[in-house]
């Protein structure tokens, strides 16, 4: 009898102490399966649809865009911006720097005028390409977008469009350097260098050409500022599509 009074007695101690040990393993397994249901959450696991990230990214470019054209498409856009300002044309450079010595700032600074305004008189035009261009944009470009460096919708925008704004923007640079004197102050300048404008390259009169290229130049530089800021300021992001999709994936 006293023998399976102990074996009783043994049995129950063995069982509270399995069940401390089993309440113990349970709340470890509850801990655990809380941490994996969070460990490994990235903020790409937000739910998005393709649609969302399209539509966020096109606002993004938009912004990024009517900014630039706003910016720059302005009297002293260019001109009084260090950062885009059309310099002399490196072909002309000497001639500029000897109409300096000369005495002569006022021509070469009227020639870097005129083509600066040519500029600013121009960009507005290019609001309805940047926009066709966006719309063009697919799924799969997105996505590799919001996932690139902080100027990748730029650079993509740039590589599959530019030779198309190129096209497009050199009629209307045509157009506002005939309007704002750029040909005129080209020639008058070259008039006063005498014989050294003789002495240029065919290529170096190409000044629309110039322009184009400049123009562009400044426009992307200013929508890659805004880009960026959209994709590191949450202030910046003006709508709550934009908040919520390059706020997942910053």
């Amino acid at each position: 009898m006293k023998t399976v009074n102990l074996l009783m007695a043994g049995c129950l101690v063995w069982l509270a102490g399995s069940s401390a040990v089993l309440a113990d393993w349970t709340k470890y397994l509850d801990t655990a399966k809380e941490a994996m249901g969070t460990a490994g959450v990235s903020s790409t696991d937000v739910d998005l649809t393709n649609t969302e990230m399209v539509t966020a990214l096109k606002e993004a470019l938009d912004k990024g865009t009517q900014y630039a054209v706003d910016k720059l498409g302005q009297p002293g856009g260019f001109l009084d911006n260090k950062k885009v300002r059309i310099p002399m044309p490196d072909s002309l450079s000497w001639v500029e720097s000897s109409l300096r010595t000369l005495g002569q700032d006022e021509l070469a600074d009227e020639f870097i005028a005129t083509m600066n305004a040519a500029a600013e008189e121009a960009v507005p035009e290019a609001a309805d390409i940047f926009g066709e261009a966006i719309q063009n944009m697919s799924v799969e470009d997105a996505q590799g977008i919001l996932t690139g460096p902080d100027d990748a919708a730029t650079e993509y925008f740039r590589t599959h469009t530019e030779t198309a704004l190129s096209d497009r923007m050199q009629p209307i640079v045509e157009a506002a350097t005939a309007r704002t004197g750029v040909t005129a102050a080209y020639k008058n300048m070259l008039a006063k260098a005498g014989g050294l404008g003789g002495m240029l390259p065919g290529s170096s009169t190409d000044i629309d050409g110039y322009i184009t290229g400049k123009t562009l130049d400044g426009l992307f530089l200013m929508i890659a500022r805004e880009e960026r800021k959209i994709r590191t300021d949450p202030v910046a992001r003006s709508t709550e599509l934009m908040q919520k999709v390059f706020g997942a994936y910053n």
